[in-house]
Parts: structure tokens; sequence; C-alpha cells
């Protein structure tokens, strides 16, 4: 568990695809998200933190709705009947179709219950006395989402952007030059000391990637991959 300010946040990691799960909540707070809860049993993980902390979902939170990062959804409704699931406007059908999800192609065919609430870009959401800003991070997926966190220096960026890296380009709906522009618009007019929750790998920051990320300094062109 890590600590920024306020904001506490548990990251899970799932071993098939090592993707990043989370566990978001305020000091002090009993509501809390769960991010992109992926295949067992690290969404059964996610599900027994909530329960011994005593913790209450208020959302379900999708950065983006490829299938590694909507797996956990049918399980996390499951033991949060009440939960609503909160996802990119742009990604609706993702969740009800393996074929857009790309489960269906890996063999794993996985749906996930409808969206209960449509996000886009610029709008805020709060959870307790944080406030967090919707941005826009499309192009690994048509419409991936990141969440920032002025106060506590906190961007949640789904696969947008790793440590050292970027999301993959090459998927249905993905386009690499939309992706670095979003970026550069969105991500690195964040200032430098935020850190980056990013869906695979290890936390960075702005300021790091902005400095030696390959992709971010033009050493890599996505779209040559």
């Amino acid at each position: 568990m890590q600590s920024h300010g306020p904001l506490r946040i548990e990251v899970f990691i799932e071993q098939m695809f090592q993707q990043n799960g989370l566990l978001v909540w305020c000091d002090g707070g009993r509501d809390c998200w769960i991010v992109d809860p992926g295949f067992p049993p690290q969404c059964d993980r996610i599900v027994q933190s909530v329960q011994q902390r005593e913790l209450t979902p208020a959302a379900l939170l999708l950065t983006h709705c490829h299938v590694d990062h909507i797996a956990g959804n049918k399980t996390v409704r499951a033991a949060f009947p009440a939960v609503p699931i909160w996802a990119p406007r742009a990604e609706r059908e993702f969740l009800t179709d393996a074929e857009v999800n790309l489960s269906a192609q890996m063999g794993l065919p996985v749906t996930s219950p409808p969206a209960d609430r449509l996000l886009a870009p610029r709008e805020s959401l709060t959870l307790s006395d944080l406030s967090f800003d919707v941005l826009d991070v499309a192009g690994h997926s048509p419409g991936g989402l990141a969440y920032y966190c002025a106060a506590a220096g906190v961007a949640i960026v789904g696969d947008a952007l790793f440590a050292g890296g970027i999301g993959r380009v090459d998927f249905p709906g993905s386009s690499g030059a939309r992706l670095i522009g979003n970026i550069r618009k969105h991500l690195l007019s964040l200032p430098d000391d935020t850190i980056v929750y990013s869906g695979h790998g290890p936390t960075t920051t702005i300021g790091r990637e902005r400095r030696s990320n390959p992709f971010l300094t033009g050493q890599i062109d996505p779209d040559e991959l």
C-alpha cells in the first residue's frame, strides 16, 4: 500500500498479463474505487482487501476496456452487487462484446455487465474529499482515460504510459499518433513529480518519462514497431 497525502493505493498484479488492478481510497474514509480488476485470483484478492479494510466500493472504475482490465468485473459485482461500473464512453460496447474487447481472439471469451456510468474527458470525479480530473489518453484503445488527482500528485493512466514505454498501438482502434499526442497534451502537461500508476509494470513519474522515455524523446516511432 502506498500513501500520497491522504490518498491510499494498493496494487494487485495479475499473473497472466502482469496487469495492475488498483484499490484506491482516502485515509479516514470508507468509500473506495476498484480500478481495472483483472483475471482471478487478482480480482479475488482485491475483493478480500476491500472486505478486510472494511471499505465500501463507490465505483468499479475502468481506464479502458480491453480484456485484461475488465476480466474481474463479474467477480467484483458478485461480491458487491450495488457497485456501479464506470467506463469510458467510447468503449461502451467493449464490456459486452468478447470480439471487441479482444478476449475471443485469445480463446478466453470475457464479457462484463454493462456500464452504469459512461465517462468522457474533462469530467471531474470525487472520492471522499479528493477531486480527480478525467483526461483523454486514447490511442492504445479508442477511448482510454486517465484519472488525475492534483491534491495527491497521482495519475492513474491505464495502458497509455508505462515506465520507459507506451501502450501497444497494433490493436483495432489503436493509433500511435493519437496516443503520443494525448500523452504530450494531457500527461506531460502535469507536474514532473506526478506519480504515474500504469496498467502494467512499476510506478514512474511524469518527469522521468519526459526525460527518458524513448517514445517521447523521439527515439522510437510507435507506428513503426
